[in-house]
């Protein structure tokens, strides 16, 4: 599985690690096992005090955090500071409000008299975590933070050209105080993903990634009746109705493909625009596109950063092609890319048709397919023709209407007058092709715990 640093904008293999031994692995189960049976005996204020320690590293090491992100994927560095925040964020999130939302519910029964019932919420035990580069930190916290304020422990499977960053994150939960094998991160190879799921002392498996990865790490929990999460792709529609500030509107647009080098799950990359203002939209996103500078990430100037790897650029660059070769109209836009590091030339995609198989691709970078609609209905037909439900978007000066026409689209999310939103305070998840279950907030915080009932009787009520 080759974990490695290579530098995506020089291509310099910068440093090298080796793949976990079988031995190392069933240590790590044996250690995490072990404390979790005393982390789960924690109260709440002392995982508290844990989560706001890293919470509190996070900010003090922003700077050397961030330039790992830049450093292993490319990240601009605004961006890398921008995910660091958001990860305190995210653990603050927990310390303020992890004991009440998993504070037992009293049921309500037909005769109080005869006793009472209620439901506890408590941990499981180890958890697995399949984690993907785009955002190396905040996938981690976002699964972290409520899974050890639930009083779970966790092992992490990073992506295998982020191994800095998830060793960093292993390194700032041990300085705020997590006992060992609370936070275990491992270079563990595909088999050894198996043999971790299939081990009774793990309970559940979370996994952000690709479909083909969601399905075969799906099909292994499913094997081993293991509770399963699944963050996957995403193709979102950005809907632009006729009454639309249009300028905030491509400017959003703009941002909404483009941010993270368009390798973002939840990133605008269907834009479906009504015919009444679908030329006016392309002639001023076109524009917009053309503004943005790429090169160096490390680079202020720089708005348009390299994608994770050459390969992934590559794989972007073939997508197009076939895209093309089966009727799509695609032009390039701005100055040329660099010729050397991982990127892409920024392409718009037109007449995509319905008999076109890109129409239903997701595209990992800064390829933006533009369907022109009819008319309104139009319009929430094509973004609901789509394999995948994860976020979209509905751009509209009656946002009381845009709030309608988004419950019309079948996905996650949907946002009026925002691309997308990734906060500490908000559910993330989608339906269909992007996976199931949800992240963050309470419903993120009881996705692996058992939800017990206690029910007391007062048995002289029954002779």
């Amino acid at each position: 599985m080759a974990y490695a640093t290579i530098n995506p904008f020089t291509e310099e293999t910068v440093a090298t690690f080796p793949d976990a031994t079988d031995d190392a692995v069933r240590a790590a189960l044996d250690t995490a096992h072990e404390t979790f049976l005393k982390w789960r005996e924690t109260s709440f204020a002392e995982r508290a005090r844990v989560l706001q320690k890293a919470a509190d590293i996070l900010r003090r090491d922003a700077d050397d955090l961030a330039g790992l992100l830049t450093l292993e994927m490319g990240k601009l560095t605004a961006e890398a500071k921008a995910e660091v925040e958001l990860s305190a964020k995210i653990f603050e999130y927990y310390v303020e409000n992890a004991e009440r939302l998993l504070a037992p519910e009293e049921l309500p029964v037909k005769d109080p008299a005869e006793g009472k019932a209620t439901l506890v919420h408590e941990p499981l035990g180890i958890l697995l975590a399949i984690e993907p580069w785009n955002f190396p930190y905040y996938q981690i916290a976002r699964i972290l933070a409520p899974q050890l304020s639930a009083g779970n422990v966790l092992i992490l499977k990073h992506a295998s050209n982020v191994p800095q960053s998830a060793a960093a994150f292993a390194r700032l939960m041990d300085e705020a105080g997590l006992p060992e094998g609370g936070f275990t991160n491992l270079y563990a190879t595909r088999s050894q993903i198996e043999m971790i799921i299939n081990d009774p002392r793990v309970h559940g498996v979370a996994l952000t990634g690709s479909e083909a990865a969601g399905a075969v790490v799906a099909a292994q929990a499913g094997k081993a009746l293991k509770k399963s999460t699944m963050e996957l792709g995403g193709a979102d529609a950005f809907v632009v109705l006729e009454d639309a500030d249009m300028k905030k509107t491509v400017d959003w647009a703009v941002f909404g493909r483009h941010w993270n080098g368009g390798q973002v799950c939840v990133s605008s990359k269907r834009m479906i625009v009504v015919d009444a203002v679908y030329d006016a939209f392309l002639e001023q996103y076109r524009k917009g596109v053309a503004k943005l500078v790429a090169g160096d990430p490390s680079d202020p100037k720089t708005t348009l950063a390299p994608l994770s790897s050459k390969k992934a650029a590559e794989d972007v660059k073939e997508q197009i092609r076939k895209a093309v070769a089966a009727g799509a109209k695609a032009e390039q836009v701005g100055p040329p890319v660099p010729n050397h590091g991982a990127f892409v030339q920024p392409t718009i995609l037109t007449d995509v048709g319905e008999d076109n198989p890109a129409r239903y691709w997701e595209f990992f970078g800064p390829v933006s397919m533009i369907f022109r609609a009819k008319d309104e209905e139009d319009a929430i037909r094509i973004a609901n023709d789509s394999p995948f439900g994860l976020g979209g978007s509905v751009f509209t000066a009656d946002v009381k209407h845009g709030a309608e026409v988004a419950g019309r689209i079948s996905t996650g999310m949907v946002f009026v007058n925002h691309p997308t939103k990734v906060e500490a305070d908000l559910p993330f998840g989608g339906v269909r092709r992007s996976g199931y279950g949800r992240e963050l907030l309470g419903m993120g915080l009881k996705e692996f715990v058992n939800h017990k009932l206690v029910d007391v009787v007062d048995i002289d009520a029954h002779f």
